[in-house]
C-alpha cells in the first residue's frame, strides 16, 4: 500500500488536518451529501458465496445461439452489442448478481487518450454507450459523470509522453490540454504542485457507476430480447468433435439443466481460468490483490477531475465528496497465495483511520497487459472476453462491440490483434512461470512510460535458436517476441546477456545487480534518438554499402500439403502462388472483409520424398510458407480455421523450431555466398524470388533470393544442427568485405526506407492490400477466387477512402509512430509506424490518411496537399510521396547497382 503515501503527499492538505486540494472543472455539484460507508459496494473483499441460494432469476431455455458466462462489464457489454446487432437468442449466465465479481468494487475511470490507436477508439465507443446511447434507448442515467481527468508528471520523459497523447487526440478530435504546475493549481486547487513537471488535462474525461451501467446495459439487451438469468452458476461446458475432428462447443451446463449452444463466451474475470479448464481451454491469468481506500469527505474536492498521479503509481477517483484511492507496487500478492492483511498497519503510519475506509480483492492480470478476447485455438466456438488487468469498465463499451463482431461474422471490425488470445505461442499458455512472471511485471509496470524501445525483463530465454549463444558473445543486445529471443541491435562493448527475473527485488527475491542488459535498455527510456543511435547506423549503412547477416531464425516455418493443398493456396493467398515449382512468392492472407491477416513469402515445392525438415513428403502440390515469428501463432490459426470452415483436405505442419534462418544482405552479399553455396548465383541462374536446396559448407540447406531490406541477398533455411557450421562459414567468407551481425533495429530501418509493410503496424487486419499499397500482391486480373476478393473488387470500384502515404521531414527529431499528419491544417490521420532512415538521412513515417469530406483519397488529392506531421505538440512540415524515396525502381534487389 506503498501508494497512500504519494497519494497523501500530493493532496496532503485536503484530508483533516486540512489535507490539500485537487482540481476544478465546471461548477457542477456531483453529490450533496457526505460520504457513508454505505455507499460503498457490498463488503470490504471480493463478492463471496454466502451459501443462500434462491435458483435462478428467470427459466433457462432449451437452446441459444450464444451463451455468455459472467455478469461483470464484458459479460453485460457483449450480450448488449450481441442484441443490438441483430442476434436476439442469447443468454447471459451470472452465478451470483450482476457485477458480483471483480465489476462491483471497479474505480470506473474512463481515460481518453491512451498510446494505441485501437484503444482510444474503444474508449470513445464506450464513452458513447455509457453517456448517449444507453439512456436514448433506455430512459435511465447510468451514473456517468463527466468532471474531466487529469494526468501528472514528474519529469520530462512522462511529459512528453503526454505530448505525444495530445497530438493523437487532435486526430480524433478529444480535447486535451497541457498545463503549467501553475495552471494545474489553478485548476487544482488543493493540489501539492512543488514536485510537478506539469500535467494533462482533458475536460471530457469522467467517472462510470459499474451497478448503474451494467443494469442498464443488461436492461437495454433483455429489450431486445436476449436473457439475462442471475443466480446460476456454470459447472461444466459440453465438447465434441465434429467429423473431421475439430472440437466444438455443444452446450453449456449447469444445476439448474443444460442450453444447447454453439458459442460460449468466457467473461468470467478472475474465474475464467477455471472455465476454461470446463472445456480444456487454456486461460493464460493470474489474480492478484488490488486495494484502494476511501476517504471521509474533504471540504472543495467537489466537482474536481479525477488523477492519475503516473510516476507515482496512484490514481484518485472523485467519488462524490470524497476521494477513491488506489494503486499498483512492485510486490502484489497473488490470490493463490496466503494472504495476511497489512492494509491497516500502512494505513495506521498515514493517517488517521477514521478518514478511510480500506477496499480488497484481486484483479485478473495478464502477461503482456492486455485483454485475452476471441476465438480459443483449442476449441471451436469457445470465445474469451476476459484479463481486462483492470480496465474492463473502460474498455468494456468498445471491447463488447467487437467481441459481438467477432462471433457474429468471425473477425472483430477493428485491429484487435493485441488483445487476440492467439498473439500468445501455444508452448506459453499453459507455462506456469511464463505466465506468473510476465503477468507480475505487467501489473508492476501498469503506470510506467510506454517507451519505443522497452523489452520485458520477466520470462526471457523461453525459446532460444541455434545462434543464440555465440550472438551473445558477438554482443548481442536481444529482443522479446512471443517467447523467442531475436537479435535487436549489437552492442560493441561486449555481452549483455538476459538473466532471469528478479521480480524487481520483491518477494525477498535477490535483485540483479551489475545487469548490463537491463542498463542499456534503461538508456533507451527516451523520446528522443538512443545514446546507440550510431550503433544502429553503422549495422544499417554497412547492409546498404556491404554486407550484412541477420539471424531472423525466429520466423514461423509451416508446410501446406494434401489432397487439397491447391486449393487451399488459391483460396487463402492473395497473389498466384502457383507458379512453377522453385518459385517464390510474397503475397498476403485476408480476412471476409478484405483486411490483411497476415503477409508472407509462399514457396512452391518439387513433389516428392521427404527431407525433413528441408522438405515434405508430398505426391502432388506443397508450399513452404515462412511468416514473421511474432505473428506464427496468428497465422497458423488463421490459416487452420479457413481449412477447417473451408473443408479443404490437408496438411499443416509446423517445423519452425526445427531450422533456424539467416539473411544476408547488401551489394557483396553474392560475392560472399558465392564461396559457401554450391550453386550458380547469377541473375541468370537464380533470380530473384526464387529458391533451391543447396549445399552450404557441406550442409543442405534451402537458398531462397528474397529481401527484407531492399537489397541483393539470400535467405539460408537450415536444419538446427548444421545452424552453426553454415554461419560460421558465412562469416569466414564474409571477413574479407567486412561483414557484420545485424539485429531487427536495423531491419526496422531498412525496410520503412524501403517501403517494406511490417504486418500489424503498417498493415493490419483492418486494411486492405489496396489502401496499404500492395495491389500488386493480389491476383485480381485473374479469374481465381480467394477470401475477400468480393470486398476488394468492390474497394477498387468506388474508390480508396484512406490509403497508406510515405512522409519525410528534414529536421532531424526521431518520430515513432502516433504522431498526427494534417494536410492544410486539417488533421487527416496518424503516423502507424516510423524510423529513421539512415541511407537517406531523414526521418521516415507511414500512416494512413482520410479525405476530411469522406471522398476518394486521390494521388491529386495528395500531390496538392500541404502536409505537417505534430510530433508532441510540434509542428514539422513534411513531404509526401506516392512512391518509397529509396529505389523506388527496385533496382538493388535485382543486383543493379550504380
Amino acid at each position: 500500500m506503498a501508494f497512500l503515501g504519494s497519494a497523501v503527499r500530493r493532496v496532503a492538505s485536503a484530508v483533516r488536518p486540512p489535507l490539500s486540494p485537487l482540481c476544478r472543472t465546471r461548477a457542477r455539484s456531483y453529490s450533496s451529501t457526505p460520504t457513508q460507508e454505505k455507499s460503498v459496494p457490498y463488503e470490504t473483499t471480493l463478492k463471496q458465496e454466502d451459501g443462500v441460494t434462491s435458483g435462478p432469476t428467470k427459466p433457462l431455455p432449451r437452446s441459444a445461439d450464444v451463451v455468455v458466462i459472467g455478469g461483470g462489464s464484458l459479460g453485460c457489454q457483449t450480450v448488449y452489442h450481441l442484441a443490438k446487432m441483430g442476434l436476439t437468442n442469447v443468454v447471459l449466465l451470472e452465478r451470483d448478481r450482476l457485477t458480483a465479481g471483480t465489476t462491483w468494487h471497479t474505480a470506473g475511470l474512463l481515460w481518453q487518450l491512451r498510446p494505441s490507436d485501437v484503444e482510444v477508439e474503444l474508449l470513445a465507443h464506450t464513452r458513447n454507450v455509457i453517456s448517449k446511447d444507453l439512456e436514448e434507448e433506455t430512459g435511465l442515467h447510468t451514473g456517468w459523470i463527466q468532471n474531466g481527468g487529469l494526468f501528472i508528471a514528474s519529469n520530462k520523459q512522462r511529459l512528453d509522453e503526454y505530448k505525444r497523447l495530445m497530438s493523437l487526440g487532435k486526430v480524433y478530435g478529444i480535447e486535451s490540454h497541457v498545463l503549467s504546475p501553475a495552471e494545474t493549481k489553478d485548476l487544482y486547487p488543493l493540489m501539492n504542485v512543488d514536485d510537478l513537471y506539469g500535467t494533462l488535462y482533458v475536460p471530457k474525461d469522467g467517472t462510470m457507476d459499474p451497478a448503474g451501467t451494467c443494469t442498464t446495459l443488461s436492461r437495454a439487451a433483455s429489450a431486445r430480447g436476449a436473457k439475462v438469468i442471475e443466480n446460476c452458476p456454470v459447472t461444466g461446458i459440453t465438447v465434441r468433435a465434429d467429423d473431421l475432428g475439430v472440437k466444438r462447443v455443444r452446450a453449456v451446463e449447469t444445476p439448474h439443466g443444460t442450453i444447447e449452444t454453439p458459442c460460449v463466451v468466457n467473461c468470467a474475470g478472475v474465474w475464467a481460468t477455471k472455465l476454461g479448464e470446463m472445456a480444456g481451454v487454456r486461460v493464460p491469468l493470474v489474480a492478484m490483490h488490488h486495494a484502494y481506500v476511501v476517504t471521509e469527505r474533504i471540504e472543495g474536492i467537489q466537482n474536481m477531475p479525477n488523477v492519475r498521479d503516473h510516476d507515482a503509481s496512484v490514481y484518485l477517483r472523485l467519488q462524490g465528496d470524497a476521494l477513491s484511492v488506489g494503486g499498483y507496487e512492485q510486490n502484489p500478492i497473488f490470490w493463490d497465495e496466503y494472504f495476511t492483511s497489512v492494509l491497516g498497519l500502512c494505513v495506521l503510519h498515514l493517517l488517521p483511520t477514521r478518514f478511510l475506509s480500506p477496499y480488497l480483492f484481486p484483479e485478473s492480470f495478464t502477461a503482456d497487459h492486455k485483454p485475452l478476447m476471441g476465438e480459443a485455438p483449442e476449441v471451436r466456438g469457445f470465445f474469451l472476453g476476459c484479463g481486462f488487468n483492470s480496465a474492463g469498465m473502460m474498455l468494456g463499451g468498445g471491447c463488447g462491440r467487437e467481441l459481438a463482431h467477432w462471433i457474429i461474422h468471425g473477425r472483430p471490425e477493428k485491429d484487435m490483434y493485441g488483445y487476440d488470445i492467439r498473439r500468445f505461442h501455444n508452448s506459453l499458455t499453459d507455462n506456469k512461470r511464463w505466465i506468473r512472471e510476465r503477468s507480475h511485471e505487467s501489473y508492476a509496470k501498469n503506470y510506467s512510460v510506454v517507451f519505443p524501445f522497452d523489452e520485458p525483463l520477466a520470462s526471457r530465454n523461453m525459446r532460444k535458436d541455434p545462434f543464440h549463444q555465440v550472438l551473445t558473445e558477438h554482443g548481442c543486445v536481444f529482443q522479446e517476441r512471443h517467447g523467442w529471443e531475436r537479435p535487436g541491435w549489437f552492442n560493441k562493448d561486449g555481452p549483455a546477456p538476459v538473466k532471469d527475473y528478479d521480480y524487481y527485488g520483491a518477494y525477498d527475491s535477490q535483485k540483479n545487480v551489475n545487469y548490463k542488459y537491463n542498463e542499456l535498455l534503461g538508456k533507451e527510456y527516451t523520446f528522443d534518438f538512443p545514446p546507440h543511435h550510431d550503433v544502429i547506423k553503422s549495422e544499417c549503412l554497412s547492409c546498404r554499402h556491404g554486407v550484412a547477416v541477420f539471424d531472423m531464425s525466429y520466423f514461423g516455418k509451416f508446410y501446406l500439403t494434401g489432397p487439397d493443398a491447391k486449393k487451399a493456396a488459391d483460396w487463402l493467398f492473395t497473389a498466384d502462388v502457383n507458379k512453377n515449382p522453385g518459385s517464390t512468392v510474397y503475397t498476403c492472407m485476408l480476412n471476409k472483409r478484405g483486411g490483411a491477416e497476415a503477409d508472407l513469402t509462399v514457396s512452391r515445392l518439387e513433389p516428392g520424398a521427404a527431407i525433413l525438415p528441408l522438405a515434405p513428403e508430398s505426391n502432388g502440390d506443397a508450399y513452404y510458407l515462412a511468416i514473421g515469428g511474432g505473428v506464427a501463432e496468428h497465422n497458423w490459426n488463421h490459416i487452420r480455421t479457413v481449412l477447417q470452415d473451408q473443408g479443404f483436405r490437408c496438411q499443416l505442419t509446423d517445423h519452425s523450431e526445427d531450422m533456424g534462418m539467416i539473411s544476408i544482405q547488401g551489394p557483396k552479399s553474392r560475392e560472399v555466398l558465392q564461396e559457401v553455396l554450391d550453386t550458380d548465383l547469377s541473375n541468370e541462374s537464380f533470380p530473384f524470388s526464387t529458391h533451391k536446396v543447396v549445399n552450404a559448407a557441406g550442409h543442405q540447406v534451402r537458398a531462397m533470393r528474397l529481401s527484407f531490406v531492399g537489397e541483393l541477398g539470400w535467405e539460408l533455411h537450415i536444419p538446427k544442427d548444421s545452424c552453426l557450421p553454415v554461419y560460421r562459414a558465412v562469416m569466414a567468407a564474409g571477413a574479407k568485405h567486412g561483414i557484420i551481425d545485424s539485429g531487427y533495429r536495423a531491419i526496422d530501418s531498412l525496410s520503412i526506407e524501403k517501403g517494406y509493410r511490417h504486418w500489424h503496424a503498417d498493415l493490419r487486419p483492418d486494411d486492405t492490400p489496396l489502401e496499404a499499397g500492395l495491389a500488386f500482391t493480389c491476383k485480381l486480373k485473374s479469374s481465381i477466387p480467394f477470401q475477400g476478393r468480393d470486398r476488394l473488387e468492390k474497394q477498387k470500384a468506388e474508390g480508396l477512402r484512406r490509403r497508406i502515404v510515405c512522409f519525410t521531414i528534414d529536421e532531424k527529431v526521431p518520430m515513432f509512430g502516433l504522431e498526427a499528419i494534417f494536410r492544410n491544417g486539417v488533421p487527416v490521420g496518424h503516423l502507424r509506424r516510423s524510423d529513421y532512415g539512415f541511407f537517406i538521412d531523414k526521418t521516415i513515417g507511414y500512416g494512413y490518411i482520410r479525405h476530411p469530406d469522406g471522398g476518394v483519397v486521390s494521388a491529386d488529392f495528395i500531390r496538392s496537399g500541404e502536409f505537417t506531421l505534430e510530433r508532441m505538440g510540434v509542428t514539422y512540415k513534411a513531404k509526401a510521396h506516392l512512391k518509397t524515396p529509396f529505389d523506388p525502381e527496385n533496382k538493388r534487389v535485382k543486383g543493379i547497382y550504380a
